[in-house]
């Protein structure tokens, strides 16, 4: 199993991406911390996980407070033993609209679901990644960051924040053995997500029209995402850092 032996904590953990994510590691060996502010999705992944063999525990936690992220981090550890690999992959987004007509606690939402849950993590895991003598954080940003459209302005400028404060960290904290990575799937219509980053129901309109800016002419799966994140967490990625994967089909080329 290629990730036998370690931990780690995915965030936003208790439906899709995120869920694809927790189980595939789970799969591969690591024992999952699973993440959510929703008990009952969180502790449904967390279940099914251990059905299938498994080693996981549930943890709710809101990953814009630093106090709920450090508890977060500090039983991981108290639980496992050490801890691995942090993938922040808790997100939000604003409904596809103006860029003036997003409310003040929307983008105060976004930015800090976004990007100040990256902060949070880094100052909390840094310390114990150091101790150990090293460690990985996984970013879990977008295709929004890397080609924005109209509609989700301060969505993709957050995703954006992402990027470069991944690429930052890892020039950062390299000399630490710390490795900081950054997916960026396309869109997922599966995920809670989809219906306010089309701006209203999914049609099979709506999805056609945006499945036709994808050269490979579909979109991305919560299993094309946990794939490459199996990679960024694996020994195999060992001297990758700072970069980031696309996982969408050729759409940002």
């Amino acid at each position: 199993m290629r990730l036998q032996g370690k931990t780690i904590i995915v965030t936003g953990a208790g439906n899709g991406i995120g869920e694809g994510i927790a189980k595939r590691l789970a799969e591969e060996g690591a024992a999952i911390v699973v993440n959510d502010i929703d008990a009952k999705g969180g502790q449904r992944v967390a279940d099914e996980i251990r059905a299938a063999g498994g080693r996981v525990r549930y943890v709710q936690a809101d990953v814009t407070r630093s106090a709920d992220m450090k508890r977060l981090i500090d039983e991981a550890v108290a639980h496992h033993g050490r801890l691995d690999v942090m993938v922040n992959n808790a997100g939000w987004t604003h409904r596809n609209q103006s860029a003036l007509t997003v409310s003040e606690d929307e983008f105060d939402r976004c930015y800090a679901v976004n990007v100040k849950s990256i902060y949070l993590s880094t100052l909390h895991a840094v310390p114990v990644f150091r101790s150990q003598g090293g460690g990985s954080f996984i970013n879990i940003a977008s295709t929004a960051g890397v080609r924005p459209r109209p509609g989700l302005t301060w969505y993709n400028g957050s995703k954006g924040a992402a990027i470069i404060t991944s690429k930052s960290l890892a020039a950062e904290f390299g000399p630490d053995n710390i490795r900081v990575n950054c997916i960026n799937p396309v869109m997922n219509p599966s995920t809670g997500l989809g219906e306010s980053f089309a701006g209203g129901e999914l049609t099979e309109e709506r999805l056609a029209r945006f499945r036709a800016t994808i050269p490979l002419g579909r979109f991305s799966t919560a299993l094309d995402v946990a794939n490459a994140a199996l990679y960024l967490a694996s020994d195999e990625a060992a001297f990758i850092s700072g970069v980031c994967i696309e996982v969408d089909g050729a759409r940002c080329v």
